[in-house]
């Protein structure tokens, strides 16, 4: 039998918090339980508490601190790399309505690149798919993505345009643990251009990722390439916490950063 991987302890916190505040049990402008509250609720030290708290500020989903009680902002339109989650739950999750639009969907050789980020021989088959991803109906990103035979096959049997990838797949058996992530600025090449409504060389964020199994293998070579004008990466830094919190979160419009 294979081990059970429990989720740390400051994420099982954060996602209480995030699905609360997006459910609205703790609305825009509320205070959050204290420190000390939130350590008796979970039993974990106050330094779990602040990590867990930490994650949400780089959401964009609390401000303050330093002494004074963290307050909701609302269900910030934000993205944490701290997690592996789909594009599809992200949105639902923030109250927005995802959907997709499938441009392709083939079994074809792998090519150099793809065969190394997935630990295959180059040729060896894999199946790959283009999606164009929006929010509300608006184009938000274009999503390649690579996986191996045996994961990939079963997409034939999914519902690309209207259901989470992530989700369908985890129904067939199929269980994505890590990931690792690369984020890049690029510029929006004639396709891209064309999918996402926006001009050629416009800027872009191009996230790259390759998705593991509980065992380390690799199942997804992926890069999901967002409009430039609608998002920006955020970096929360906290004292003493062992990392920062990153997340990735739609701009405000110029004419608000302006104001501020």
């Amino acid at each position: 039998m294979g081990r059970e991987r429990t989720a740390p302890r400051h994420t099982v916190i954060a996602q209480t918090l995030r699905a609360a505040i997006a459910a609205g049990e703790l609305p825009r402008g509320s205070a959050l339980p204290s420190e000390a509250q939130l350590s008796t609720r979970f039993s974990v030290s106050r330094g779990t508490v602040r990590h867990a708290l930490a994650t949400l500020r780089a959401e964009g989903l609390i401000e303050g601190g330093r002494g004074r009680a963290p307050v909701v902002r609302g269900a910030g339109f934000s993205q944490s790399f701290d997690q592996l989650v789909s594009f599809s739950v992200w949105a639902r999750l923030l109250g927005r309505t995802p959907s997709a639009r499938t441009l392709e969907l083939a079994r074809r050789p792998a090519d150099a690149e793809t065969a190394a980020q997935l630990g295959l021989k180059h040729g060896d088959p894999v199946f790959q798919y283009t999606r164009l991803r929006l929010l509300d109906g608006e184009p938000m990103m274009v999503e390649r993505t690579a996986m191996i035979e045996r994961v990939g096959r079963l997409l034939l049997d999914c519902d690309l345009d209207t259901g989470s990838v992530y989700e369908q797949l985890g129904e067939r058996g199929v269980e994505f643990s890590e990931a690792r992530q690369t984020i890049a600025a690029i510029a929006a090449g004639g396709e891209d251009s064309k999918l996402l409504e926006i001009p050629r060389r416009a800027p872009m964020l191009e996230v790259r990722r390759r998705a593991f199994d509980p065992a380390g293998v690799p199942l997804e070579w992926a890069s999901d390439r967002y409009r430039g004008d609608r998002f920006e990466i955020t970096i929360h830094n906290q004292h003493a916490l062992p990392r920062s919190g990153v997340a990735l979160q739609e701009a405000q419009p110029p004419a608000l950063r302006a104001a501020r």
